[in-house]
């Protein structure tokens, strides 16, 4: 049996946080009741990375997390404390970056490079100054090429290296081939002898391909020991610099085009890691560069220093399945079965989507989870109620549905224009053998493409050979159907239909020849939708949809009618996975999410308080209104704010700065993201100040903030609860549970870099140590803890709690069976069972009209209801023994507002 993490704690590794910091905590999180650390990417990333994402040499580890010894250090403590180490790993992309040898290599000797082949370039020649070439285009410049030459911001060097441009703090080689146009410039001004002849030799040898480590070392010998080619070359370099009619010819010379930022998403020749410049895409569907970008892991792994492996942006590569087989068939022998390595994919399944049962991996990283529990606390009563007051006081009435569909519209248009041309005209030779396509308009078929793949409502889908699996076809042919009913009359009916049989590969059989043709625009066109639903779903649509925010979540569905069945669909979700993903994970907070878990849990409330919520926020609207200038914010960034508010507030007395910051922080990104008002591509200063002048005065109106912390504090107070429902479902149903740095404790984070901010382990090791210490001597009050909530202690307790019991039950929460049992509308109850051990978990839900405000939902307030349970249990929570054949829902929840049974 391949391993399988007990309960996994993601670390944020940075140079503020080391493997040494993290070797420091491997004792508290032992004790916690972790079993694995899941490390963020620790592969030699940029200079000053804060998250690892950003590798340029797949084979060192990071020197700013620790050396090799520091490594082998952290890793010795983990064994002493039998923790394993799930490692988050990167084949999409790396930085494309002065850092990065592979990349720079591609840059300097271009066609002649060595790793030519390693990254996603599109080498297709294009004509310039009337000559064919191929560059990679480099939109690195903050203004137009030609004014950043002429203002002398791109300058030529040199050093032991050879020669080089930059631009400010970039670096960029020269081709070897081009070192002649420099070094010619060099000999006139040299006696015709001695080293001039020797340059002369050097410049003659560049006809053919150079020798590059020669060439380089050769002229820095000279360098170094002749001191008039010192003096000329100064002088040339100096004169060059000087002269933007030169640097152009020799920019002219090289294998990239350097160009301004704004053109990248129409003129990018690299496939990106969504839309950004900096991380380039890489080949690892190739076998050599599979072996390369791997080597360092798979060593990592042999030695027993890692024990599971995390692949991020799984949907971004070439063919997803095929990689994942790979690295099965390195580790274990089998791509799949029994004792097939611990691997989960960061995979976003949408609404009613299941994970590919041909992924040989153990799940996700756990949205799909996230999405079922929080679905578990909002009201779907209240959320009808709602969607009312959100069309009435925002004016919105496009559905979630059309906000998406155009959104994604709109991102290809704005961040990928390129590369879905690119994609048209890949489309437009796949049409010209067939007889009934090859008319079509490269123009039409571009669009009848970003129809369809506006119209996707999944990431991708998984087509690797000609027979397309039945979610394939469906996710497809739903795609067709919606883009011929948004189109209309816009577009021809038959460049839908030629589309359809392209995308489910299917040829009439006289073109039957250009089947692997079709195939591999399928595979690269698969490539491309998943980072258009993320740009254009994850992070447009969901800044614009702000009925009740907690549903906007990585893998969730902000769109969700008011006739959602919750407890079925988490209890149906529940016993799918223990059938056939039970080791998947298990998430609620992430270093991606939205909002934290406690931040969500608080937000979930409003659906339960409806009509409170709309009187509060029409109240507030009109108090704010003289806070207002030139109609800003607009009704629904001002409901965005007043919901993010409520799910931020400090649970004490702490000073509202720190509040207002990160508030202010946060709206700049939102509206940004939303692509509304302001964008990252065009910021409206103007627009942003004012929407940051009206957070700074709310907060400074007094009025306001009492108002708004008498409803927050009654939220509050059920946020709590929902809280400590969660994290014992977490830590219960089927999967392994995650544990995001530092949400043992209420966390009330917002998105990044909010949510990545430093932890204090020092005060949450004492806490433990401390509750521990309390339990052994039978003096930890259960009374005490549930009435001094505000003071985090009564989330740890229930974590190293659930945690506890899963190191004492392995086998029956990794593989125990899962049956649901009714417990009426408030109540989420299940037995988990393995041969003769089993336990029973019953957690509340929507209590805000159980409860009043304060009032814990335990004992009497429960209604006379009961669930059946046979022989002898023991409440984890109280320690309280229970016989029977059913047992109260008041007598299950007598001291304790969660429970958790164990077989006596």
């Amino acid at each position: 049996m391949y391993r399988v993490p007990r309960a996994t704690y993601r670390l944020q590794f940075n140079a503020g946080f080391t493997f040494a910091d993290a070797r420091a905590i491997v004792p508290y999180l032992a004790e916690l009741g972790i079993s694995d650390i899941y490390a963020s990417p620790i592969l030699k990333a940029r200079k000053g990375s804060g998250h690892g994402y950003d590798v340029v040499d797949a084979n060192a580890l990071n020197p700013e997390l620790g050396s090799d010894d520091d490594f082998n250090a952290l890793h010795d403590e983990l064994q002493r404390r039998q923790l394993g180490l799930l490692l988050d790993v990167v084949p999409n992309h790396m930085a494309a970056s002065p850092e990065n040898a592979w990349w720079m290599s591609v840059l300097e000797n271009g066609e002649h490079s060595r790793f030519l082949h390693y990254f996603d370039i599109d080498w297709t020649p294009v004509t310039t100054r009337g000559q064919t070439v191929s560059k990679v285009l480099l939109p690195i410049l903050g203004k137009p090429y030609g004014e950043a030459l002429e203002s002398r911001e791109i300058q030529l060097h040199f050093d032991v290296d050879g020669f080089f441009f930059t631009y400010y703090d970039k670096r960029l080689p020269l081709a070897p081939s081009s070192y002649g146009q420099v070094l010619r410039e060099c000999v006139e001004s040299l006696p015709r002898e001695g080293v001039a002849i020797e340059l002369r030799e050097l410049i003659e040898d560049d006809a053919g391909v150079p020798n590059s480590k020669f060439l380089k070392e050769t002229l820095w010998r000279i360098y170094e020991q002749d001191e008039p080619f010192r003096e000329a070359l100064h002088a040339v370099i100096e004169r060059i610099n000087s002269d933007a009619d030169f640097l152009d010819a020799l920019l002219d010379a090289q294998w990239y085009r350097l160009a301004y930022w704004r053109i990248a998403s129409e003129k990018i020749n690299y496939r990106r890691f969504f839309d950004v410049t900096d991380l380039v895409g890489v080949r690892v569907e190739n076998p050599e560069v599979f072996e390369a970008r791997n080597r360092r892991t798979l060593e990592l792994i042999a030695e027993g220093k890692v024990t599971g492996l995390r692949i991020d942006h799984i949907d971004g590569l070439y063919d997803p399945i095929g990689h994942m087989r790979k690295l099965q068939l390195r580790l274990a022998g089998e791509p799949s079965g029994d004792d097939r390595f611990y691997i989960v994919v960061e995979k976003i399944l949408e609404h009613g989507e299941e994970l590919p049962r041909e992924f040989p991996v153990s799940g996700t990283t756990g949205y799909d989870f996230l999405d079922s529990v929080n679905a578990l606390f909002v009201d779907a009563s209240g959320l009808q109620q709602l969607d009312r007051f959100y069309r009435n006081f925002t004016g919105v009435t496009a559905t979630f549905d059309d906000i998406c569909y155009e959104r994604k519209k709109q991102v290809i248009h704005e961040l990928f224009s390129g590369e879905m041309r690119a994609l048209g005209k890949q489309l437009g030779a796949v049409a010209m053998p067939d007889r009934n396509a090859r008319d079509f308009a490269p123009v039409d078929l571009t669009a009848a493409l970003t129809e369809v793949t506006a119209c996707m409502r999944v990431y991708r889908t998984y087509i690797r050979e000609t027979n397309v699996d039945d979610e394939d076809v469906q996710s497809i042919r739903a795609a067709i159907t919606e883009a011929r009913r948004r189109a209309g009359n816009m577009i021809d009916e038959r460049l839908f239909t030629f589309l359809e049989r392209v995308l489910l590969v299917d040829p009439p059989a006289y073109v039957a020849a250009e089947r692997e043709n079709w195939q591999a625009f399928v595979m690269r066109w698969q490539q491309f939708t998943g980072r258009v639903m993320a740009k254009g779903v994850e992070d447009t649509a969901f800044y614009n949809y702000n009925r009740l925010i907690s549903l906007n979540e990585v893998g969730g569905n902000p769109g969700r009618g008011g006739d959602f069945d919750g407890l079925g669909e988490f209890h149906a979700r529940a016993a799918q996975m223990q059938q056939q993903w039970p080791h998947t994970m298990n998430a609620t907070s992430t270093h991606d999410t939205k909002r934290s878990e406690d931040v969500r849990a608080r937000i979930n409330v409003l659906s339960e308080i409806a009509p409170q919520w709309e009187r509060q926020v029409r109240r507030w609207s009109k108090l704010n209104a003289p806070h207002r200038a030139n109609g800003i914010p607009d009704a629904n960034t001002e409901l965005l704010i007043y919901e993010t508010l409520i799910g931020m507030w400090p649970l004490d007395d702490e000073d509202l700065s720190s509040v207002r910051e990160r508030l202010k922080q946060y709206l700049e990104k939102a509206a940004r993201e939303a692509k509304t008002h302001t964008s990252w591509i065009s910021p409206n200063a103007a627009y942003e100040e004012t929407l940051l002048t009206f957070a700074d005065a709310i907060l400074n109106d007094t009025a306001f903030c009492e108002d708004l912390a008498r409803i927050q504090k009654r939220v509050a107070f059920y946020g709590f609860l929902n809280g400590l429902s969660q994290v014992v479902l977490k830590a219960t149903a089927p999967g392994a549970p995650d544990f995001y740095q530092g949400t043992e404790l209420w966390d009330f984070s917002l998105v990044d870099p909010d949510n990545r901010r430093p932890v204090d382990y020092a005060s949450r090791s004492a806490m433990l140590k401390k509750m521990k210490a309390a339990h052994e001597k039978d003096s930890l009050s259960i009374d005490t803890l549930l009435r001094r909530w505000h003071d985090s202690r009564i989330k740890m307790f229930v974590t190293w709690k659930v945690l506890d019991a899963r190191s004492r039950h392995p086998e029956l929460f990794r593989d125990g069976t899962y049956e649901p049992i009714d417990a009426g509308p408030n109540v989420v109850a299940f037995t988990r069972r393995h041969e003769d051990d089993a336990v029973l978990v019953a957690v509340p839900r929507l209590i805000a009209n159980l409860v009043k405000p304060g009032t814990f939902p335990i004992g009497d307030v429960w209604p006379e209801a009961s669930i059946p349970i046979s022989g002898s249990w023991r409440n984890l929570f109280t320690g309280e023994n229970l016989t029977g054949d059913s047992i109260a829902l008041r007598s299950l929840f007598n001291r304790f507002p969660v429970a958790v049974l164990e077989k006596a």
